[in-house]
């Protein structure tokens, strides 16, 4: 039987994996990826590090296969990352040179490292939590990726906050589904930077 729980630092290899099995567009990124830890470095890791409060996993027997995490206040989380997250990882990490039409998924997620982008202002004004959330196949399509959002849902409207975004690839159907069929509605502008190529949702709590 699964169970949801908050995130441990025990989690974290757990989780890593878990954000390379579901990084191209909800699929299997491994064979994009010569570091296996690129995609969760950005995406999953430094919630678990810097907001274990916010973070929760489903784990069954066979260990962690699913995860969602999100700070309440994007921005001040933002700081955080610069301020503890991304050093460490920029000497561990060059900067990718050369013309980016070359680049490979590795050398991208490098530059994200270095040049990281900020939330669009007035997105994180009216949205000011954002959330992360991936579940490996083997739970898929047993409500439990519901479960798991509703603690995130149920934590969060406890703590006060009054609206939540998140992004999705715009190659990712099935997701956009899903949040949809959770009461998350596509955001426009003035919310949306026009030029952004992901699919962003919105929620008020």
């Amino acid at each position: 039987m699964a169970t949801i729980r908050n995130a441990r630092p025990d989690d974290l290899e757990a989780i890593y994996e878990i954000s390379l099995l579901t990084g191209e567009a909800g699929q299997d990124a491994s064979a994009l990826y010569h570091d296996r830890k690129m995609i969760g470095h950005i995406y999953s890791a430094p919630y678990v590090m810097l907001s274990p409060e916010t973070s929760f996993v489903v784990e069954d027997a066979d260990g962690v296969a699913g995860y969602v995490v999100g700070p309440y206040d994007t921005p001040a989380f933002e700081d955080r990352l610069e301020s503890e997250w991304w050093p460490a990882l920029r000497d561990c990490y060059p900067a990718p040179q050369g013309d980016p039409e070359g680049w490979n998924a590795d050398q991208r997620r490098s530059f994200t490292i270095h040049n990281p982008q900020r939330a669009f202002a007035a997105r994180a004004a009216e949205f000011p939590a954002h959330i992360h959330m991936n579940m490996l196949p083997r739970l898929q399509g047993q409500g439990l990726g519901t479960r798991l959002l509703d603690r995130w849902m149920t934590s969060a409207r406890q703590a006060g906050v009054k609206g939540v975004h998140l992004g999705t690839n715009a190659g990712n159907i099935g997701g956009q589904r899903f949040w949809a069929s959770r009461g998350f509605e596509c955001l426009a502008q003035p919310f949306v930077d026009p030029t952004d190529r992901s699919i962003w949702f919105g929620q008020y709590l």
